[in-house]
């Protein structure tokens, strides 16, 4: 740790705003059984013990709950826990029973209790464990760490496996403050989303260690989250730094240095940072995502740390997501688009504050090349803002529709309203709903009442067309980059025959280099054999391919040789595939192969196998779908 700098005991979150007090409006949400309308929870307290051995967290949830006069019951979302008993604040069993499992679901633990009063809080005390496969948690062993010599836990509640490792109501319009004590290993370090009561930890027994936390702002469940491992702290200023592991520590915090620029942008544009501090752990390699936006703490990928500073746009996001997402929530996944629209928007703009409005345009060209590809495959159901997703995991609602579609549609209402009218809408947006969760509906009725306030502008914006139809209305209008323009046509030339050594790839940034390798000629559209064998190898050669260092661009020429089956890259790709798990790689390269039929499938089968046991449950039961599960 930096001395004068880093995670302390001391009170640093600033106060609630009104918004937060407001009465909780609960839309239906058919992810969960709660019944929050009749009984919430309004706190959790954890008490666990990590066993590494039997890779299990066991303890106490205590559940503050409140409700309607007279409520004798509270229902909570459980998946796969053991639960060994619950009680009343006193230690008083109290009556419960589980319902019937569902798939996706997991199952309701009702708890009965006398009736509540007017008012009344009541405290309910579970009783659990987890197992080894709760899917939000990953237990690795110290091999699969960079240290190798410790192991390491870590969890990912998003979109609803909380309930795989927390007995609550998992819903992300539930809001809940949560504390913790969590006893690990000594040699070990602790951290959560929420802030530290115990920096160092406190003795817990032979060779064991318990570490404090608390989170005052409410959350939804989704973004309680833990990490445990052999971590190391640097400070990049008073209220931003990195935890990773001790032998990444001094890459990981030069390549985050803008972090803290970037909270200060963000501030000047849309409002105080209400969480206190903004910390990053970055994490193995088996995380599954690029980031996750938990309060205080985001948890990262290391595919991030490419040397250069050329995806800090990650960090930008998961920022953004402390204003849309943590502190205005999407009430259920029908509506996620109210969170990754809001923040892929809001990314761009920090990005364009600290590195200039040509970056920032041409990361928006390359999500507007991302949206159209993947819209391809969509149905056209799911290419609109708000999705229906009963009966199906919420994961699958977790395209670049949300994302770069609902960024697309901000960006339209900025362009016709103006700029400096759209950002004194959006800032009031955050002040108004703070700690609230937000619909579609609830978003409409704000815009309505403080931008959009005559016919002629809400035709010209199309609002209900950009949420509630398919595909792109006709009013939007791609962005376009002038800084590609030499780069699509040194990818022309040598798609026309031209030699790899024409290629200026040394004087590109990462996001050229991005839109080189993701070029494709529009006179052979669905061609997946546009080069030649000869060119393939022209390129992996001059371009030092198989030495590519930055995952993002290794990803992309993998893409390439998958889809033309081009053997000499198998090698990199079974190196790449087998060190690394975040999905938004894992899965394609592996639907890829499977397209490729007697070609790709024994080379998907085989790398599978192998790789499998190093990812995270989010990775594995998404390629599971698609390659089957390993014998």
């Amino acid at each position: 740790m930096t001395p004068g700098f880093g995670p302390s005991s001391g009170s640093d979150m600033p106060p609630l705003p009104a918004s937060a007090a407001a009465p909780a409006e609960y839309a239906r949400d058919t992810h969960t059984y709660a019944r929050p309308e009749i009984a919430h929870v309004r706190h959790v307290a954890l008490d666990l013990t990590a066993d590494f051995r039997a890779q299990t967290l066991s303890g106490t949830a205590a559940l503050d709950i409140q409700g309607v006069p007279g409520a004798t019951e509270v229902v909570l979302d459980i998946k796969n826990l053991d639960i060994r008993g619950v009680s009343d604040a006193s230690g008083a069993p109290l009556q419960y029973e589980t319902g019937a499992l569902d798939a996706i679901k997991g199952q309701p633990l009702t708890v009965r209790f006398p009736a509540l009063a007017a008012g009344e809080t009541r405290r309910i005390v579970v009783a659990y464990s987890t197992r080894p496969d709760a899917a939000a948690l990953q237990w690795l062993t110290p091999s699969q760490t960079a240290g190798g010599a410790q192991p390491y836990l870590f969890s990912q509640g998003q979109a609803i496996l909380t309930r795989t490792w927390v007995p609550t109501q998992d819903s992300p319009g539930i809001r809940q403050t949560y504390d913790a004590r969590i006893v690990a290993p000594a040699e070990l370090r602790v951290v959560m989303s929420a802030q530290q009561l115990t920096p160092e930890g406190e003795a817990a027994g032979p060779g064991m260690k318990a570490w404090r936390f608390r989170m005052t702002n409410p959350v939804p469940p989704y973004l309680i989250a833990i990490g445990v491992g052999d971590l190391a702290f640097a400070a990049i200023d008073e209220r931003t730094g990195v935890f990773t592991e001790p032998s990444r520590l001094a890459a990981t915090r030069a390549e985050l240095m803008p972090t803290a620029d970037m909270v200060d942008a963000a501030e000047r544009l849309y409002g105080p940072y209400r969480w206190g501090r903004y910390d990053l752990l970055v994490l193995p390699p088996s995380f599954p995502f690029g980031g996750m936006e938990n309060p205080r703490l985001t948890f990262a990928t290391p595919t991030i740390i490419a040397g250069d500073q050329s995806l800090v746009s990650l960090v930008a996001h998961e920022l953004a997501h402390s204003w849309s997402g943590n502190l205005v929530t999407n009430a259920t996944w029908n509506d996620m688009w109210l969170n990754e629209g809001f923040t892929v928007y809001f990314e761009n703009r920090i990005m364009e504050a600290l590195y200039g409005e040509d970056r920032a345009l041409m990361l928006r060209a390359l999500g507007w090349g991302d949206l159209q590809s993947e819209m391809e495959g969509l149905s056209p159901a799911d290419t609109r803002l708000h999705l229906d997703l009963e009966g199906r995991d919420p994961d699958e609602g977790l395209t670049d529709v949300a994302y770069e579609k609902g960024a697309a549609f901000l960006f339209t209402i900025e362009r016709i309203v103006g700029r400096e009218r759209f950002d004194a809408w959006l800032k009031g947006y955050f002040e108004r709903n703070a700690f609230r969760p937000m619909t579609t509906e609830l978003f409409l009725e704000d815009i309505r009442a403080h931008l959009v306030t005559t016919r002629a502008l809400e035709d010209q914006l199309m609002m209900d067309a950009w949420i509630y139809q398919p595909g792109m209305p006709s009013n939007w209008q791609p962005p376009v980059s002038n800084a590609f323009a030499p780069v699509d046509a040194a990818a022309a030339a040598f798609d026309a025959g031209g030699p790899a050594s024409a290629i200026p790839w040394a004087g590109w940034s990462t996001q050229e280099r991005q839109r080189f390798l993701a070029w494709r000629p529009a006179d052979r559209a669905g061609d997946a054999d546009w080069l030649t064998p000869a060119q393939l190898a022209d390129l992996e050669a001059t371009l030092k391919l198989r030495e590519e260092g930055n995952a993002e661009l290794v990803f992309a020429w993998l893409d390439i040789a998958v889809q033309h089956r081009y053997q000499p890259a198998v090698p990199t790709l079974e190196h790449f595939l087998t060190t690394m798990g975040r999905r938004k790689f894992v899965l394609p390269l592996f639907t890829s192969l499977w397209a490729e039929g007697d070609w790709g499938r024994p080379i998907a089968t085989r790398i599978y196998a192998r790789a499998r046991s190093g990812y995270h449950p989010v990775t594995t039961g998404s390629v599971d779908a698609v390659v089957g599960r390993p014998n």
